[in-house]
């Protein structure tokens, strides 16, 4: 393990202990996605099913722990303990638009058409887009807390460093994933244009194109009788 994946992991550990400490001595979870966080809890949870029957080093295992603990923490925090406080108007992304397409190109491109293998797969490729639902959030409200972006930020600099451990690796063992860099690169740069566009031009243009469009799309649907009626049941 080099020093990049170890501050990757560090990284990724604060940026979801700022959003616990942030919910639980707000005592709400106000401005936070609960979709999001049921897609991280997804990932982690198809990703380490070998939890049990594979053992690669003790660190690879307590991360394990701590990564699925933290993560149906957020989850218990936002749609239990705090529910009265979540906006789920404001949580209306669509997250089958997600998950469809992430099932099936999990079944299509992986490394062995194996069970562990395709849910490990789709963990990746999960993981690459399940912030979206977070960011089409704050695009929908036109603000974000400073909180919220701290942990936007971490989770950026995580995925930052793990494409730095990855240039490394394959300097230095000519190791190299290309499910995992492709999904990396691509969720990278939904972190490095959400800040650059938050800092320059401010918190509404501070969001992706990609959001913005899904917001475009969300907008249009809600102005038509279908899905006025719908929207009770899609919600």
């Amino acid at each position: 393990m080099n020093i990049f994946r170890l501050a990757g992991d560090v990284s990724h550990i604060v940026a979801i202990i700022i959003l616990l400490v942030k919910i639980w001595r707000s005592k709400s979870c106000a401005g936070i996605s609960g979709k999001s966080q049921v897609l991280f809890a997804l990932v982690f949870t198809t990703r380490y099913l070998d939890l049990f029957t594979s053992v690669i080093s003790i660190y690879n295992t307590v991360m394990k722990v701590v990564f699925l603990a933290l993560a149906y923490a957020t989850v218990y925090l936002i749609y239990m303990r705090f529910r009265s406080t979540f906006n789920s108007e404001s949580d209306s992304f669509r997250v089958e638009f997600l998950l469809v397409p992430v099932a099936g190109l999990s079944f299509l491109e992986n490394y062995a058409f194996a069970p562990l293998e395709i849910l490990w797969t789709f963990s990746i490729y999960l993981e690459s887009v399940a912030i979206l639902p977070q960011l089409f959030m704050i695009t929908k409200t036109g603000e974000a807390e400073s909180i919220t972006t701290h942990y936007l930020f971490f989770l950026g600099l995580y995925r930052a460093l793990y494409l730095a451990n990855w240039v490394w690796r394959y300097h230095t063992e000519g190791f190299f994933d290309q499910i995992a860099v492709v999904s990396g690169v691509v969720q990278t740069i939904f972190y490095c244009d959400f800040f650059y566009l938050y800092v320059t031009r401010g918190p509404w243009t501070g969001l992706t194109g990609t959001v913005r469009l899904w917001y475009k799309i969300e907008q249009r649907q809600d102005q038509s009788p279908i899905s006025q009626t719908m929207g009770r049941y899609w919600g």
